[in-house]
């Protein structure tokens, strides 16, 4: 049913076609059949008549103001030569129908006007001598509900579309509009991930080619093998410097250095004055640390700091008054696995997407893109019952 359907709507002239065939064949039939009152030459110039009308059915979608000029045309024809009213005529409701859906607004009030005339001007022409004027009042209004219901409904069908395509252009603008502020997002975020990555890796690289450089100047009395191979360190150690700022550099294309020093970046020791912090400012939370802590690479402790942080932040911003948060910090052999859930009323995703823990970062957005750097995972969405929960593993190890 479904294929025949959409075959119908690919081929929208040949459903007209049959409803065409069907009303001509209708009409045909009181021809031949003969009506009281109608003369032979009537019913002879009736032919051309029930063969106009059938045609403007099967082109209506396909050119419906010719089709409605067309049908005026007949009209004044059957009233010239005196061709009464047949079920042909039914045709004058389809085009006046289809002209008010789809039609400009000049053919919509013509085919009202029109429709409207009908009625009175075939009762003047064929009134009903046996019945009382006011009768044949009655009779003319009785007449023209179905034009002008014909008219509304076709009107009612354009204005339906034009709603919905409002809809949809709005929809597809506001798509176009998220995309792009998710670029400048992702990117935003990546130029903040790669100073903070410089303030980690870059301090340890440079420590380690001071280091090595001490060591190759003070090691005189060691073997001339152990003073190239602590050459070898600190060339080793300034090439990957040099590779580390060039590749920060690609993510930070167009943004200005920020003026002043690099400042330490938090480690998951601090988290407890962070929930100490947000405990003081309202929000009761849970902190718990299952498993045995260790020291954990730089990178893997700052997207864990940073994960509790915006996830607290949102559940403060959007999980109401009476909310509360739990946090479970839970160390693997092989990584580091966090889970912060909240029982607040919650928010629409779209907020956590859009809202960061600091007023500059980009909530769910900025987590994807710090876990990602890491090699690591990241599950977000509402809670059953209520709530909404991250969880995120962070591997000890980054993925190769």
């Amino acid at each position: 049913m479904q294929r025949l359907y959409d075959f119908f709507r690919r081929h929208p002239t040949w459903v007209d076609s049959f409803w065409a065939v069907v009303l001509l064949g209708v009409s045909g039939m009181s021809l031949i059949a003969g009506q009281e009152n109608m003369q032979g030459d009537a019913r002879l110039l009736g032919i051309p008549v029930v063969l106009a009308l059938s045609l403007a059915v099967a082109l209506r979608r396909r050119a419906p103001e010719r089709m409605l000029i067309l049908i005026a045309l007949v009209g004044v024809f059957q009233l010239v030569a005196d061709v009464r009213v047949q079920p042909a005529d039914f045709a004058m409701l389809v085009i006046i129908y289809t002209v008010a859906a789809d039609s400009p607004r000049w053919a919509s009030r013509f085919a009202l006007i029109g429709g409207l005339c009908a009625a009175p001007l075939s009762q003047l022409r064929w009134p009903m001598h046996e019945t009382s004027s006011a009768g044949n009042v009655l009779i003319t209004i009785f007449q023209m509900v179905p034009f002008a219901l014909a008219w509304v409904l076709g009107d009612s069908v354009r204005t339906r579309r034009a709603y919905l395509a409002q809809l949809e252009e709005r929809a597809a603008r506001l798509e176009k509009e998220r995309e792009a502020q998710s670029k400048v997002a992702v990117a935003a975020e990546r130029a903040r991930i790669a100073r903070e990555l410089h303030d980690v890796v870059a301090h340890n690289v440079s420590v380690m080619v001071v280091q090595a450089d001490g060591a190759a100047y003070v090691m005189d009395t060691a073997p001339e093998q152990a003073r190239k191979a602590l050459e070898t360190i600190s060339g080793t150690g300034r090439q990957a410097l040099a590779e580390m700022r060039r590749l920060l550099g690609v993510l930070r294309t167009g943004e200005h250095q920020e003026s002043g020093e690099y400042v330490p970046q938090p480690d998951v020791e601090q988290l407890d004055e962070l929930i100490e912090q947000v405990r003081t400012a309202g929000l009761p939370v849970d902190f718990k640390v299952e498993g045995t802590p260790r020291p954990l690479p730089s990178g893997v402790e700052l997207t864990a700091y940073r994960i509790v942080q915006e996830a607290l932040t949102n559940t403060r911003k959007h999980g109401g008054a009476n909310a509360g948060a739990s946090v479970r910090l839970v160390y693997f052999d092989d990584g580091l696995g966090l889970l912060v859930e909240d029982d607040g009323k919650g928010a629409p995703h779209e907020l956590y997407e859009d809202g960061g823990a600091d007023g500059r970062g980009h909530g769910l957005i900025g987590m994807r893109e710090r876990v990602g750097m890491v090699g690591g995972t990241l599950d977000a969405g509402p809670r059953p019952g209520g709530g909404f929960r991250i969880s995120a593993l962070l591997p000890l190890k980054p993925a190769h």
